[in-house]
């Protein structure tokens, strides 16, 4: 028995109606039964009966209680379906790796996508690939590109640890409710071997949420805090530069600049 949920706002729920698109999603994501596949936010489970089919161990996490209730009815005879009340945003996602690098999917609450990346960008090294559906402006500014005005932090923290795919478009009728926005689906796929490596990944973070925070002045009043650095920073980046205007290598090859300098004041 198929029982209904009427979407709440204090979620962010919207959730996916438009079959074609559903089709298209499960197309894109080929899950399979070797998988280690999770969805977070499944909702009523509009994607979850097609990937259940091709990957029934598959687990899902889902925060709000009343969908627990309505996941378990929906799917009580599929007995290797595990549901958990989790907080996305509080998991620790290590717990799923049992050898078996994670697949994850989700239709993501647009109040959270932002934060939940960065989450999940934790535990990069344990996933094999994601599939989510975002807020088109939260792609498109995770595949921006230098001087493109929706470049800055997200843009190069995500380029910095995977490789980005947007997929789909979604137009706001695919929904119920049908949000104010345009969505889309996009696959990030972690890299095994980083293009640039940072010698030091909390340093990186750091001065790339600094100089975006000040995106609008030149990189030389971006890094006031590492002005003793500045002179060799120099050497190799344009300290006039604007942090919209750096590349992702630029960002790296700053931070292993101060990281060894601050190396050798030690």
């Amino acid at each position: 028995m198929t029982i209904s949920h009427k979407p709440r706002k204090r979620f962010g729920q919207n959730f996916l109606v438009d079959q074609q698109i559903i089709d298209q999603i499960v197309s894109a994501i080929g899950a399979n039964s070797n998988d280690n596949l999770i969805e977070i936010g499944p909702g009523t489970g509009a994607i979850t009966k097609h990937l259940v089919k091709l990957c029934p161990k598959m687990s899902l996490i889902e925060l709000d209680r009343d969908l627990i209730e309505i996941l378990k009815n929906n799917f009580i005879d599929l007995q290797d379906l595990k549901i958990s009340n989790m907080d996305a945003l509080k998991t620790d996602f290590s717990q799923f790796y049992d050898g078996r690098k994670l697949r994850l999917v989700g239709n993501l609450p647009y109040n959270i996508s932002t934060p939940l990346l960065f989450h999940l960008l934790t535990v990069g090294h344990l996933i094999q690939d994601m599939h989510f559906m975002l807020q088109r402006e939260v792609v498109d500014r995770m595949n921006a590109i230098p001087g493109e005005k929706s470049y800055g932090r997200l843009s190069v923290m995500i380029q910095y640890n995977c490789r980005v795919m947007p997929l789909i478009p979604v137009p706001p009728e695919s929904f119920s409710p049908a949000p104010k926005v345009q969505s889309a689906v996009v696959r990030l796929k972690p890299y095994s071997q980083k293009p640039f490596i940072a010698s030091d990944e909390i340093l990186l973070s750091t001065i790339v949420k600094l100089c975006f925070q000040q995106r609008r002045k030149t990189l030389r009043n971006c890094l006031r805090p590492y002005d003793s650095y500045s002179s060799s920073i120099g050497q190799v980046i344009d300290l006039t530069s604007r942090p919209e205007e750096l590349s992702i290598r630029d960002f790296v090859d700053i931070t292993n600049i101060i990281n060894q300098l601050k190396d050798k004041d030690l």
